[in-house]
């Protein structure tokens, strides 16, 4: 046995979940809280009225959307953003998983694919508005026509990229179509499909905005545009920062879906990184 005297070999102490969750929330809030006090002292030495103070925004922060126009322009314009990413999920799965399992269907359909997703949303809302009229089902389906396209794309590569030797095992052992498209097929594509998801999250959110400024009398995206066409600038940046704060809601509770849904994913990359 061979002692070294002067030192003592001490276990690093582990952290408490207090001081996890304290450090999590130093790290998240830090960078927004410095930008804050930056803006703060910026705005008290600017003269433009177009660039006011944090506090003046907060003020018409809770003037303008703590109340009716909560219900009246937030809540309609979450419900037709749900709306439009669920049937964006829906339409892109579904239609990826047959693509991605029929190559003679793929290399038929990719040159139009490709023609199609090329295509900027914001130029089909006034064909939309035509074909639909001005109405909510027009500002769905302008969210799906954009954010269902990172969906769809994502599905069929995660699709195509099966791992073929568990395919042909899976055929080997008489397994049924139904059981390998969804204990194979769809789990092996996860990963790509919520990577496809998050992306049309954000998609769905600008288009809801530009749908709305273009033709509506309710919504987040018509209240900003109103604001700013009659120069009320700190009610327009407390409609930017709400959107905001949407686009922050909807990415946490994405990744707390994501974890659950691809646990089995983020084990193996914890176990093949330990």
């Amino acid at each position: 046995m061979t002692a070294y005297p002067g030192r003592i070999a001490a276990a690093p102490r582990r952290r408490g979940a207090g001081s996890r969750i304290a450090a999590a929330v130093l790290n998240a809030l830090g960078l927004p809280m410095l930008l804050l006090v930056v803006w703060a002292l910026v705005a008290t030495r600017a003269t433009s009225r177009f660039f006011p103070d944090p506090v003046t925004i907060a003020e018409a922060f809770v003037d303008t959307w703590i109340g009716p126009a909560f219900v009246e322009d937030v809540l309609p314009s979450l419900a037709r953003l749900g709306l439009g990413v669920a049937a964006s999920i829906v339409v892109g799965i579904a239609a990826g998983t047959v693509i991605g399992l029929t190559p003679w269907l793929r290399e038929l359909l990719e040159p139009l694919l490709e023609f199609l997703r090329a295509v900027p949303p914001p130029v089909l809302i006034p064909v939309m508005m035509i074909l639909l009229g001005i109405t909510d089902t027009m500002k769905v389906v302008v969210i799906v026509s954009g954010a269902v396209w990172p969906i769809l794309l994502n599905t069929i590569e995660g699709v195509r990229s099966t791992d073929s030797v568990m395919t042909e095992t899976a055929r080997s052992f008489r397994v049924t179509w139904w059981e390998r498209l969804w204990f194979l097929v769809l789990p092996a594509a996860s990963p790509r499909i919520m990577a496809g998801v998050r992306q049309a999250l954000s998609v769905a959110l600008i288009l809801m905005v530009i749908s709305e400024m273009f033709a509506s009398s309710s919504g987040l995206g018509y209240r900003i545009a109103y604001f700013q066409r009659n120069y009320l600038i700190a009610e327009m940046w407390s409609g930017i920062l709400l959107l905001g704060g949407v686009g922050v809601l909807l990415a946490v509770v994405f990744g707390l879906v994501e974890r659950r849904v691809l646990r089995w994913y983020h084990g193996i990359r914890e176990v093949n990184r330990a």
